[in-house]
């Protein structure tokens, strides 16, 4: 769809390929021809990743037929690209100490009705947007002032183009519905230094990423990478959101889905054919 394009495949050890991996790696590969596609580790949540796991990844997508460039790409060793990044926001951004507790505690008051959930969660109500970033403590959050970003950029909407949907037509979201629907986002989490959607925007921008394959379930995450590269001066890529692979219940799977691992279906004697066939593909 993007002819030599440069893709990637970016998934957190923590837990065995499943077919909906199998899915997207083949995709984002199939996506590239003839240009690279690229393998990135994301592994910034040290407490849930595990060697064997990363070990599984090269095993599997191997197995599946595809190949990448070595050196692959690892978060783990890119923190100072992460806090350079940070330091460069500082100026959008605030501490917070906000337990997730406290965040639902705040958005079921009466006055505040039902608890808004955005693709980062529950959507923070504003609590500690006050406070200094020279106040920031060990155990505090970093999130980024959605406000301030757009008044900053000078700009009332953010836009982007998708190879799936609606292919060929800008997606627009103004800067009142970021900040209803998304708000002042997570930019480096409690013991990880950096977050998924700061990391993932600095490594796309260093590998050159022309065309993001990814599930829907992404969508709306897309906005908040769309914002910080904007504000980080970075490129945005074209993006290709593609359909989910699901359980017999409709469910997304998931890591701890092992019925559906690629590892299980190898060790039934099931051939890289047969599961691009099971996939669709």
């Amino acid at each position: 769809m993007a002819d030599g394009a440069v893709t990637r495949f970016a998934p957190s050890p923590t837990g065995l390929l499943h077919l909906g991996h199998a899915y997207a790696a083949l995709i984002a590969h199939r996506e590239a021809a003839p240009g690279r596609f690229l393998l990135r580790i994301e592994d910034i949540d040290r407490a849930r990743c595990r060697s064997e796991f990363e070990t599984a990844i090269y095993e599997d997508l191997r197995w599946l037929g595809l190949d990448w460039p070595d050196p692959v790409m690892r978060q783990s060793e890119r923190m100072a690209a992460y806090r350079d990044a940070l330091t460069r926001l500082t100026p959008l951004t605030y501490p917070c100490k906000c337990r997730r507790g406290d965040i639902r505690a705040a958005l079921s008051a009466p006055q505040e009705g039902a608890p808004l959930a955005g693709p980062d969660g529950l959507i923070y109500p504003g609590t500690c947007r006050d406070r200094q970033m020279a106040d920031a403590g060990p155990d505090d959050v970093i999130r980024l002032d959605a406000a301030r970003a757009f008044d900053a950029l000078g700009i009332d909407h953010l836009s982007f183009r998708d190879a799936a949907i609606m292919p060929g037509h800008d997606h627009i979201l103004s800067r009142d519905q970021f900040i209803a629907g998304i708000g002042d986002v997570i930019l480096s989490r409690r013991g990880m230094g950096t977050s998924y959607h700061l990391a993932v925007v600095v490594d796309d921008a260093e590998q050159d990423i022309s065309l993001v394959t990814r599930g829907k379930d992404l969508f709306d995450s897309t906005w908040i990478h769309v914002l910080l590269q904007k504000i980080l001066d970075l490129p945005t890529p074209l993006y290709q959101h593609h359909r989910l692979i699901r359980d017999d219940a409709g469910k997304r799977l998931a890591k701890r889905d092992d019925a559906r691992a690629i590892r299980a279906f190898r060790e039934d004697g099931t051939s890289p054919a047969q599961i691009r066939d099971l996939l669709g593909l």
